[in-house]
């Protein structure tokens, strides 16, 4: 049960999709000041391994998919939930100025709404699907990506101190 069922997720599918897009519209309206340069190695190394891992999993798994009611589908409902909001959070960064503050903002209770609503996503994805391998990738790239945004959020209010002081 937990360790999957192969088979092509189209739920996986939608929901890469729903990371790639704005993430391909981002790249061209990059916020202002942004850069990657003094991030943390064995963070990015974690991201870019989870990300391998969580695209290759959401995709060759058919647990994913829809399945009859039950207590199970809430799980699912949750994620999907979370990955709309992440969806709104994009468009409200897309309607800003694009500046880093907005690039590393919060919406409702979520900090760096921009790494944690996909990674909360996913996990519950993988949750809903009973599967080790999405739970495992997801927290792989979790450490990763939330932490290198909590990195650049950190920069950002240091520069803020330094700047008023």
């Amino acid at each position: 049960m937990w360790l999957g069922n192969f088979g092509f997720s189209y739920v996986g599918l939608i929901y890469l999709a729903m990371i790639t897009i704005p993430n391909l519209f981002w790249a061209k309206h990059l916020p202002t000041g942004y850069t990657a340069k003094n991030e943390n190695k064995i963070l990015l190394c974690f991201e870019r391994i989870g990300q391998v891992l969580v695209t290759t999993v959401s995709l060759i798994f058919s647990d994913f998919n829809l399945k009859p009611f039950s207590y199970w589908t809430i799980w699912l409902i949750i994620s999907f939930i979370l990955m709309l909001i992440y969806e709104i959070w994009w468009i409200r960064y897309f309607k800003s100025e694009m500046r880093l503050k907005d690039f590393y903002s919060s919406i409702l209770c979520f900090p760096v709404a921009g790494a944690t609503l996909p990674i909360l996503g996913f996990l519950l994805l993988g949750i809903y699907g009973k599967n080790i391998w999405l739970i495992s990738s997801v927290i792989i790239l979790g450490i990763g990506h939330i932490g290198i945004h909590l990195q650049h959020l950190k920069e950002i209010k240091q520069k803020k101190v330094k700047i008023k002081n």
